[in-house]
């Protein structure tokens, strides 16, 4: 598949069929092998059902009140009244899960999953439960929230949630996950991973730039379709990232906020910089003390 600007960034659009569905990406539509992704809001006293089927999933609570009912259990009072002051709420349901989400007030909430030939019990991940560390130094400085982090229960998921403060760069220096290399020892060097950014920004008007590149190791590239894209991501967009070097950059006065899934060879996130920009990391002076936002 051929990426460019156009199917590499994901503009929310209205669906008559399904108008709660803010956005929505499929494997299909990705040109991928894993990855399911869907951002969802629903009014107050509304339900919404489906089901894991033969995946992994998770539901990711961005803002608003809801309870989850399933055929593997329920879940009251999960709140969270935005994405800028606290971690998120987020529950795994293993495969073959039934599920109906009801809101208590106005919610927007993001759905995964991936498929899965593993049984894994049910996970309720609680904001007070998530690891939060501030990574990188100077204009670099970004914090991030370890929802589903290598080491969990589950088979492929992984989730993070990333605040880059105005001005500041994240997933800098830029890496990439697309090749899947061990070690003589067996140790993951890189895993072949997946990912979806999805987007908030303080400010309605606010915007980040991302840039999706690779490089002669990419598979893609090696087979003829190289990417090179610079993105503006808005509010409730999604930047798809199938191989390559990734990084953002926020615009001065704006916070940006990004959901991170990803999926693949391995439930991990090891990956490789570009060592052309890898020697910025020993420069840095002092960590920005924007950070921790909360």
């Amino acid at each position: 598949m051929q990426y460019t600007t156009e199917n590499v960034l994901l503009h929310p659009s209205a669906n008559p069929q399904d108008p709660d569905l803010i956005l929505a990406v499929t494997p299909e539509s990705a040109g991928w092998d894993f990855i399911s992704f869907q951002a969802r809001h629903l009014g107050a006293g509304k339900e919404w059902s489906f089901t894991s089927g033969e995946n992994e999933l998770a539901i990711v609570l961005l803002t608003g009140a809801i309870s989850v009912r399933s055929t593997r259990g329920s879940w009251q009072g999960l709140e969270r009244k935005d994405v800028w002051t606290s971690a998120a709420t987020a529950l795994y349901l293993p495969r073959g899960t039934d599920f109906t989400i009801a809101t208590v007030r106005d919610s927007e909430f993001a759905v995964t999953w991936v498929p899965t030939n593993e049984n894994h019990e049910p996970w309720l991940i609680q904001p007070q439960d998530v690891s939060i560390s501030v990574r990188g130094g100077d204009n670099v400085s970004r914090q991030i929230n370890d929802l589903l982090p290598p080491g969990s229960p589950v088979h492929r998921l992984v989730l993070v949630e990333v605040y880059t403060p105005s001005g500041n760069w994240s997933s800098y220096p830029p890496h990439k996950h697309d090749v899947h290399i061990e070690d003589e020892a067996g140790h993951l060097v890189e895993a072949d991973l997946e990912e979806v950014y999805f987007y908030k920004i303080d400010k309605a008007e606010g915007y980040a730039y991302q840039r999706v590149y690779t490089d002669e190791n990419s598979p893609l590239q090696q087979a003829g379709y190289p990417i090179d894209a610079l993105v503006k991501a808005q509010n409730n967009c999604a930047v798809l990232i199938p191989e390559g070097y990734h990084p953002v950059v926020s615009a001065p006065g704006y916070t940006t906020y990004y959901l991170n899934v990803l999926a693949g060879s391995a439930q991990s996130l090891a990956n490789q910089d570009d060592p052309h920009y890898s020697w910025v990391k020993d420069t840095y002076q002092s960590v920005d003390p924007r950070l921790p936002l909360y």
